[in-house]
């Protein structure tokens, strides 16, 4: 069970909407066996030690279910109004490497001095270590060069949007692959994931998306995030319910 990291609405910036990392704490009480959450944190909203101490604290408040998910950012407009500053792309996908680097150490070594080109940190704790070893699986999103290059280096599992169609993401999969070659990582340690938005609301949108979840399966995909963009009947859910339970 995901939700997004954002201050506006994604679409309409007047949607209301909560903040996602105090939701996922309350996520990790009200789920109960699900793993949860945030697709994805966006690494230019949080000093990276703050954030690896709320990933951790909403680790153990969930007993160990969270899956840590970080990416570049996008949202301009939501920088913008509050004041945060929005660097070139390629300087946040710079940030997210050193980002990852930072909460990967803090999360498993005691103490941690770093000085990098974003981020200074100095005899820096993070106390308790997360409940997960050696820590929660780290999603990153992203499909340009670079970011594919930080997600062969720090990710877990790996999350592209399906918009575009199976054949897109396939394509980008394989570069992944390719990737994963450049730094000498065995490509199967990284899982595979897409994001299909739904929109029940809009007559025959749900059956087209759900009807290419086989093609996306045969190019590699193996873990595919349903996004409602609105509430779904209990009908609706029975039948993803049982989708998976078909696999």
């Amino acid at each position: 069970m995901w939700d997004y990291d954002h201050f506006y609405g994604p679409q309409d910036h007047t949607d209301p909407t909560y903040e996602g990392w105090t939701t996922l704490a309350a996520m990790a009480v009200v789920i109960k066996r699900a793993r949860i959450g945030c697709m994805v944190s966006g690494v230019t909203y949080r000093n990276p030690a703050i954030l690896a101490k709320m990933a951790v604290t909403v680790d153990h408040i969930s007993a160990g279910r969270l899956d840590f998910g970080i990416g570049a950012g996008w949202h301009e407009a939501e920088h913008r109004g509050y004041g945060i500053e929005f660097p070139s792309p390629s300087t946040r996908v710079a940030m997210v490497d050193e980002a990852l680097t930072v909460i990967r150490r803090l999360w498993i070594e005691k103490s941690v001095t770093f000085t990098g080109q974003f981020f200074n940190l100095e005899n820096a704790l993070c106390e308790p270590k997360p409940l997960q070893l050696p820590h929660p699986p780290i999603v990153v999103g992203g499909t340009e060069p670079k970011m594919l290059g930080v997600v062969a280096r720090h990710a877990d599992e790996w999350n592209m949007p399906g918009h575009e169609g199976p054949q897109r993401w396939g394509d980008v999969n394989v570069r992944l692959n390719e990737a994963c070659g450049a730094v000498g990582r065995e490509p199967s340690e990284i899982r595979r994931s897409a994001q299909l938005s739904l929109h029940p609301a809009m007559p025959g949108q749900v059956d087209e998306q759900l009807a290419l979840l086989p093609e996306f399966e045969q190019l590699g995909c193996e873990h595919m995030v349903l996004a409602f963009r609105q509430p779904p009947t209990a009908r609706l859910l029975e039948r993803c319910a049982a989708l998976c339970e078909a696999q």
